[in-house]
């Protein structure tokens, strides 16, 4: 593939809650809840401390949401997420950054963390995702496919192929038989998708939940080979975290009733069974 060159990023950059791209949130939502027993502790306190969430960064606006909604259940509660491509965040906590929960956008990078023997507990698969071109709106450069992406007249866009959507990007084009012309290798989803919203290129291959997350400053486009790189959400809480209550809540939270439907509403699918 053709791609620009990218910086590399320093070990130090990694160790930090901003690294990679990634965003750091605290927020005291006041808004109402309805996720019942997992917003308190097992032995029906309210929760308290600090709770330090490692989440892909197509996860970010549902589990702020989630989060939201769990501190506003636990006014003592301060929840802290950490936003990042999946390998920026796996090698942040296996170089020692506290954190309490990891969701990975794939399985490959919640292995890196369970081999280092960092899990607190078995990781769970709660959600899925798959594969979408998005292109600006009124899609100028008339994108129609995943063919469009071996066309080098067009600025296109991927993500890193160390970062899972990058991996699913290289699936898609090996199971199309294409050559991906890609103008620039993204550090996340997210930034591959900022840079459809600024029109900046053509089109980027992200998320069908970012498509959906960007509303009409996006328009999507699917495409069959995309069932070619599903990708499985696992979760875990992470070995010694300071707030196992707290972890074991949130965890708890995305994995109910409530949290499967905000997954659902916001483009993501159910876990395979």
């Amino acid at each position: 593939m053709r791609f620009r060159a990218l910086p590399v990023l320093a070990v130090a950059g990694l160790l930090t809650l901003t690294a990679c791209g990634g965003s750091s949130s605290s927020d005291t939502s006041s808004a109402s809840s309805s996720s019942g027993a997992a917003a308190s502790s097992s032995d029906g306190g309210d929760l308290s401390g600090t709770l330090t969430v490692f989440a892909a960064a197509s996860l970010t606006d549902v589990f702020t949401d989630l989060g939201d909604q769990l501190m506003a259940d636990n006014p003592d509660l301060d929840i802290t997420f950490n936003f990042a491509g999946s390998s920026a965040l796996a090698t942040q906590i296996t170089q020692g950054a506290p954190a309490d929960v990891f969701a990975s956008a794939n399985q490959t990078q919640m292995t890196v963390v369970t081999d280092a023997g960092l899990n607190g507990d078995d990781p769970t698969v709660f959600t899925e995702n798959v594969l979408e071109i998005a292109v600006p709106q009124g899609n100028p450069a008339d994108v129609t496919g995943l063919s469009d992406f071996a066309n080098p007249d067009l600025t296109l866009a991927i993500c890193a192929p160390d970062v899972p959507c990058g991996a699913a990007a290289e699936q898609v084009f090996e199971a199309a038989g294409i050559t991906a012309q890609p103008d620039t290798l993204e550090e996340d989803v997210r930034a591959a998708l900022t840079k459809v919203e600024l029109g900046e290129v053509d089109a980027a291959l992200v998320y069908a939940s970012d498509v959906q997350a960007a509303g009409d400053q996006v328009e999507g486009i699917e495409f069959p080979e995309a069932e070619d790189a599903v990708n499985e959400y696992p979760i875990c809480t992470l070995d010694g975290t300071q707030n196992p209550e707290a972890a074991q809540a949130f965890l708890d939270l995305v994995e109910s009733e409530a949290g499967q439907q905000a997954l659902t509403d916001a483009g993501f699918r159910s876990p395979a069974s």
